[in-house]
């Protein structure tokens, strides 16, 4: 298979929905920065934790898809200023992850769903801000305009998912957090910084779809 077509939304669609490793219920240890902090994943998932829905949307594009990610304002009081996707908190009306994060998608960069096709998830993350995040894949089509939320993000931009999912881009990086060493990953582009929780999934999604 060519480069383009390795890294096209129809292939990543069909990943998607035959993913490796088993069913997500019992992977989500396996991958991402779990490996990297077993004593830290242990210790969050003994605490009450709240649900959350990110969308990880792919933009079907003829000369490569590319993944649409958000920069936090620093306002917000968590993960502020960081690179993350759309998401948050699952609402009790939501019903499902993919409907919590639709709508998220929609309130924080205005990407109306009509555009978003929803595939299948990727195991939980567990973070340490208290939060259990399901990940939710889905192929975009052109034709999208986007309107950010000044409240919850600064910019939107978009990454190949050649670049994101080449093993050669993802470093490691270590942080203190709370009187203890947080490994995570790291994927510079260009003058941004990918690291935390949203490489993680990233991380997450090379190994379950293209490792």
């Amino acid at each position: 298979m060519s480069g383009l077509g390795f890294y096209s939304a129809d292939e990543f669609r069909r990943r998607s929905r035959s993913q490796k490793g088993g069913p997500i219920e019992e992977a989500w240890r396996d991958h991402g920065d779990h490996v990297l902090n077993p004593a830290w994943v242990n210790a969050t998932i003994q605490s009450k934790l709240k649900d959350a829905a990110v969308l990880v949307p792919v933009i079907d594009d003829a000369d490569g898809a590319k993944v649409i990610l958000t920069q936090r304002t620093v306002k917000l009081r968590k993960h502020s200023g960081q690179i993350a996707f759309p998401g948050g908190a699952i609402d009790p009306e939501d019903g499902s992850p993919e409907v919590a994060a639709l709508r998220e998608a929609e309130e924080e960069i205005g990407l109306d769903r009509r555009f978003v096709e929803p595939l299948a998830r990727l195991p939980d993350y567990y973070a340490a801000t208290g939060f259990r995040i399901t990940p939710v894949l889905a192929v975009v089509s052109r034709g999208f305009d986007l309107t950010l939320n000044p409240d919850e993000v600064d910019s939107a931009f978009e990454v190949p998912l050649s670049f994101l999912m080449d093993e050669a881009n993802h470093q490691r990086g270590t942080r203190d957090w709370n009187g203890a060493t947080r490994h995570f990953y790291v994927m510079p582009y260009e003058d941004r910084e990918i690291w935390g929780i949203t490489a993680g999934i990233l991380r997450t999604l090379y190994e379950r779809l293209y490792a």
